[in-house]
């Protein structure tokens, strides 16, 4: 399954960039259970990619604070279905570490309409309570 993780339409880390790592997984399991290494670490080194800008990648290990990102899967009980998830994980992670930052908030005051409606309504409201006490 050597190919490149597909990140986003601008960003493609090759295969040469991935670390995996396999181990047997826990928990209960049949007869492969102790013959089968179905836990899937995948390591990507940020801090060493040529696969970002130079701006992305700053801003990657910013948000991630570290120089490493480490997705382990052991979900499935197949290797390819773990190692297909931990890709899965890896990419979703690194979208949100390259994502641009939220445009800011210009702050708004209400419009004069919208305030005198308001405090037409409250007026309308007040009188209404105020009739109702005095009968």
């Amino acid at each position: 399954m050597p190919a490149p993780l597909i990140v986003n339409d601008s960003v493609v880390i090759p295969d040469a960039e991935l670390v995996w790592r396999f181990s047997r997984s826990s928990g209960p399991g049949g007869q492969g259970v102790n013959t089968t290494d179905s836990r899937v670490e995948l390591t990507f080194d940020v801090a060493a990619t040529t696969a970002l800008d130079p701006h992305l990648k700053q801003r990657a290990l910013e948000r991630l604070g570290g120089p490493q990102i480490t997705i382990a899967a052991s979900e499935f009980r197949s290797q390819l279905r773990n190692r297909e998830a931990a890709c899965q994980r890896l990419a979703q992670r690194l979208r949100e570490a390259i994502a641009p930052p939220p445009k800011r908030r210009r702050p708004t005051k209400p419009s004069r309409g919208s305030v005198e409606r308001r405090l037409a309504a409250k007026k309308a409201r007040s009188d209404l309570k105020r009739l109702r006490r005095d009968e």
